[in-house]
């Protein structure tokens, strides 16, 4: 039989068949994917192969192959196990929920998490999430870096998932496909899952007042069906995006405004950091590349972490 993981909780996996049925499967014995080491070797959005057994009257399956994935999101954990995790897979499109504050969306994190989806040639939407809650200089903020994720190709919409603004806005991109949305703990994601399909009722907390953080509500990814012919994958809050095996020459290729200038550049091999006349550099100097966006390359390329919250992927 044939189905799509809708949720996996680590040791089962709820798959759906073509017909709309589901089954609750496992792993039999030790289950690896070639070339990638993850704490998970299925992940939600798999397309599987399973074989039904029936125990006490009941059918459970047997998971034995995994498709070839379209794509995937992975990231590392920033705990000391440094283990790499498979949010989600066979995905059209990720929505990132930003917000200014409560909690904090650092632009490091939206960068490392726009080079993983990149490297995995998965499109990102950036959704600057509780403009109702802003004043005028927090919103001259959100103009300003939506403006410059605009500038670099990624399309932004400023959004509310409490008063509904532009939430139609959203609702129209998911039509006939598969969207992940994800951010940190506390920027709203079930809310604006709420807001588009009421009838999930998916829990939702208040943002912790003593860590300005958001309470996890979700702890592992699951897959809805919507009422409009959409799916959504709602995934746990996370913090730092550790990105996963990357070469140094392969980095900036997926920043599109360095990849751009790179052919400019003195070196094909040039990783834009005290080579002779490169390009990158040199637009840099010209304010055609945000010193933000720089600054968050140096860091993936020094292989420095995020250390900001608690992070619901590294307590599993």
């Amino acid at each position: 039989m044939v189905g799509t993981v809708y949720k996996s909780t680590g040791s089962w996996y709820t798959v759906k068949t073509r017909n709309g049925k589901f089954y609750q499967c496992r792993i039999k014995g030790r289950f690896r994917i070639a070339e990638i080491k993850s704490t998970n070797p299925i992940a939600v959005g798999d397309i599987v192969q399973f074989e039904l057994e029936t125990k006490n009257n009941e059918d459970t399956g047997v998971i034995n192959r995994i498709e070839e994935r379209k794509n995937y999101i992975i990231r590392k954990s920033v705990n000391l196990s440094k283990q790499t995790h498979i949010i989600a897979s066979n995905i059209d499109q990720v929505f990132l929920l930003i917000t200014l504050n409560n909690p904090q969306t650092f632009t490091s994190f939206i960068d490392r998490f726009l080079v993983t989806a990149e490297a995995y040639s998965v499109k990102t939407i950036l959704l600057f999430n509780k403009i109702d809650t802003y004043d005028e200089e927090e919103l001259l903020e959100v103009k300003y870096l939506a403006s410059l994720y605009r500038k670099i190709g990624y399309e932004c919409i400023g959004i509310s998932a409490t008063t509904g603004e532009n939430v139609d806005k959203v609702k129209a991109l998911m039509v006939n496909k598969v969207s992940m949305f994800s951010g940190h703990s506390g920027v709203g994601k079930s809310t604006l899952v709420n807001a588009i399909e009421p009838s999930l009722d998916l829990k939702t907390k208040e943002i912790s007042e003593q860590h300005m953080q958001g309470q996890h509500t979700t702890t592992f990814a699951e897959m809805f069906d919507l009422s409009f012919d959409a799916k959504i994958i709602d995934t746990p809050g996370i913090k730092g995006f550790g990105v996963v095996d990357m070469d140094p020459e392969e980095v900036g290729d997926y920043f599109p405004e360095f990849f751009a200038f790179k052919q400019d550049c003195k070196f094909n091999n040039c990783l834009h950091l005290k080579e002779p006349k490169c390009a990158v550099k040199e637009a840099l100097e010209n304010d055609e590349v945000s010193y933000s966006r720089y600054r968050s390359y140096l860091q993936i390329l020094e292989g420095e972490e995020e250390n900001y919250r608690t992070d619901n992927w590294d307590n599993l």
